[in-house]
């Protein structure tokens, strides 16, 4: 086999190959998040329920598209971007979905039905983020639009400080009203967990950033 052919065995037959899987990555976690925004708001056990099982096997479709890229990674010598900024950016997607699962099945186990004003918050921000999150990946494919993908960067942040700030507000007033310590400690660890989804939308947000210094 010649130099020529071998190298022609490592470049991607598409290159972009990695698009699609993160375009289908971020509309995962837009659904998910739409899913629990709909969850918190409902006053239907059942229909929480069900919602809640739909956010479960979507954290599955969204390990098996991080899995994907982890494998395109693997077998592509050529890639469209650092291959870093593939594996972070596709492991901080994968990470959104993960907290946003984790509070899902927290709520379920715990069998929260009083869903408070915070967490309704904290769950609408996730969506804001989510979306914003979606829209940059889906113009990474030739970084044309540089200025969309810089804008919802900077609202992912935005929304990230607001979240820090409705978890702190949230967790004072635990800690100021809340005499049943078992039901502080499960309304904490289900904020703690919504609250982390959105650091990990800033973690995707400042991976697209490094990924425009680089390239744009």
């Amino acid at each position: 086999m010649s130099l020529n052919s071998i190298f022609q065995y490592f470049v991607p037959k598409d290159k972009k190959t990695f698009f699609p899987l993160f375009e289908q990555a971020a509309s995962n976690v837009v659904s998910m998040s739409t899913i629990l925004v709909e969850a918190v708001n409902s006053v239907n056990p059942a229909t929480r329920e069900e919602l809640f099982r739909q956010i479960d096997k979507l954290e599955n479709k969204g390990d098996e598209l991080t899995h994907q890229i982890y494998l395109e990674l693997g077998k592509n010598f050529i890639t469209p971007f650092d291959r870093e900024d593939i594996h972070s950016l596709a492991t901080a997607i994968d990470d959104i979905a993960d907290y946003i699962h984790g509070a899902a099945n927290r709520m379920l186990l715990y069998k929260i039905d009083d869903f408070n004003e915070h967490i309704r918050k904290l769950s609408e921000l996730i969506l804001q983020a989510g979306t914003d999150l979606e829209k940059a990946v889906r113009e990474l494919k030739d970084l044309r639009n540089v200025r969309a993908i810089a804008d919802s960067c900077i609202r992912i942040n935005s929304v990230e400080n607001q979240a820090d700030y409705v978890f702190d507000r949230a967790v004072a007033d635990l800690f100021l009203y809340e005499t049943d310590a078992i039901r502080l400690i499960k309304y904490k660890e289900i904020l703690a967990a919504l609250e982390t989804a959105t650091d990990m939308c800033e973690d995707a947000a400042n991976v697209m950033e490094s990924i425009l210094i680089k390239n744009a």
